[in-house]
């Protein structure tokens, strides 16, 4: 009996073995099919030369961004999904106005331009510019450190570079990006009149990097202009300051803050034929700055979403879940597209199980990071085999997406693509965010790389948490 027993459960095991090894073939050849047809027919290149060069930056509420959602709509819309849709939302309306401009000072008459860019949000210089003596300031803590006397009736320079140390560029970010977002607010507390902040780039160059910027609770008529610096004038202004602590520094600008607009969210889906009421989100964000013409931030992960649509159809899968390219609005100074998107997912009691969202660049794929259970992660760690062949190495917890944030219920699963992050911050929110520096096979190799992982969670699902043990 002990020996029958035996050989049902060996029968039993490599019945269970030949299984797997099945399944995982059939995944291998599917992720063939996805990564073959990202390769040799895909359409996120030619997607993302449109956007870049015929429509241009962004902004929420401007023109362009409206030409990019009509845009994209349209595209949606050839791909024969089941459903593309507007999703109205409300987001801010800022505009730069005409070009700014600075100087330093060593003397009277003696003057240096330096390249500057307004910070989103910040309010206007007077009319007739504004000059005065600077104060320089590694941080926001230097700036309490000084005080008032110090402080006052200056132009605070927040000149903390990113940390070159740091491997991930985007822990390099994290670290310095705080003077940027809310040195004006601060300074103003110590009666500053304007604040200067050294672009968050690694690189020096002669680009000013533009970015959010909040007052928190100030006053509207306490607001002070806060613009960027390029980090060559960073560099600049320092030395300068160091040699002659009594040079002035002047600068212009005309920008301006009006009432909200309409915008919308750009969606489009493939019904799931199983689980339709499981909905899978893959996406990027729409808007961009105005510098440049948005083609990494985030061109670049809004044609990948579009095209993890077309390579499913394309490779012949038939998704059991409902598979959503969203293409928010707003990131970059609101998250009003994210917010309005996750509002109206809970009041029409949407399942979402997994999101995925390109917002790193086009640039190589490395991997992904997740925010999810560990059971869920281990699971993706079994995954790992099929990537190998694509050079996809990296499968680690971590933040997954600023607009699939909101989205988060604890029994779901959240990821980011991450591709190389070396030369991210040498574009990111500045004139040279251009289409000719993004590299057609990296940004397919993304495209693939997405429509994989989607393409696994589609087949695989997401277990609810309730029924996991972490």
């Amino acid at each position: 009996m002990k020996s029958l027993a035996a050989i049902g459960t060996l029968m039993l095991t490599l019945l269970l073995l030949g299984f797997q090894s099945h399944a995982q073939n059939g995944d291998e050849m599917q992720l063939k099919r996805i990564y073959d047809a990202a390769l040799t027919d895909g359409k996120a290149y030619d997607w993302l030369n449109h956007l870049s060069n015929q429509i241009g930056g962004r902004l929420s509420g401007s023109l362009e961004a409206q030409r990019a959602v009509e845009y994209t709509k349209v595209q949606l819309e050839s791909l024969q999904l089941d459903r593309v849709w507007l999703q109205p939302v409300m987001v801010p309306k800022w505009v730069r106005g005409t070009p700014e401009f600075a100087y330093m000072e060593t003397s009277p008459g003696i003057t240096s331009t330096v390249p500057i860019r307004a910070l989103g949000g910040s309010v206007a210089t007077p009319l007739g510019g504004l000059k005065a003596n600077v104060i320089e300031v590694k941080g926001i803590e230097d700036l309490r450190a000084l005080g008032e006397n110090k402080i006052g009736g200056k132009i605070v320079f927040f000149n903390r570079p990113m940390d070159p140390t740091k491997i991930s560029t985007f822990e390099a970010y994290s670290g310095a990006v705080d003077q940027r977002y809310s040195g004006a607010e601060e300074a103003a507390k110590f009666g500053a009149i304007g604040v200067i902040v050294r672009s968050l780039n690694l690189r020096l160059d002669d680009f000013p990097h533009t970015g959010s910027m909040s007052y928190g609770d100030t006053a509207e008529g306490d607001r002070i202009p806060a613009a960027a610096i390029s980090t060559n004038a960073a560099e600049m202004l320092s030395t300068t300051l160091k040699l002659n602590p009594e040079t002035k520094f002047y600068f212009k600008q005309h920008c301006k803050q009006f009432d909200d607009v309409q915008s919308y969210n750009v969606i489009g889906e493939i019904k799931g034929s199983t689980h339709p009421d499981e909905i899978i989100v893959v996406g990027g964000h729409l808007d961009s700055w105005d510098l440049g013409d948005g083609a990494h931030d985030d061109g670049a992960g809004c044609v990948q979403s579009m095209e993890v649509l077309r390579l499913l159809k394309l490779s012949g899968y038939i998704p059991k879940r409902t598979i959503r390219a969203v293409l928010f609005m707003n990131e970059e100074n609101g998250l009003r597209g994210a917010t309005e998107y996750a509002v109206k997912a809970k009041a029409n009691n949407e399942n979402h199980i997994f999101a995925l969202e390109s917002d790193a660049g086009g640039f190589a794929p490395r991997g992904f990071s997740f925010e999810s259970s560990d059971t869920h992660l281990k699971r993706v760690h079994g995954w790992k085999p099929l990537f190998k062949p694509y050079q996809i190495h990296l499968f680690e917890k971590g933040h997954s997406g600023a607009d699939i944030a909101p989205l988060k219920n604890g029994d779901n699963v959240l990821a980011g693509l991450r591709p190389d992050s070396q030369r991210y911050f040498v574009h990111h929110h500045a004139a040279n965010d251009t289409f000719e520096h993004v590299n057609k096979r990296e940004l397919e190799l993304g495209a693939a790389a997405m429509a994989s992982l989607v393409y696994l969670f589609d087949k695989y699902g997401v277990e609810p948490a309730a029924t996991l043990g972490n």
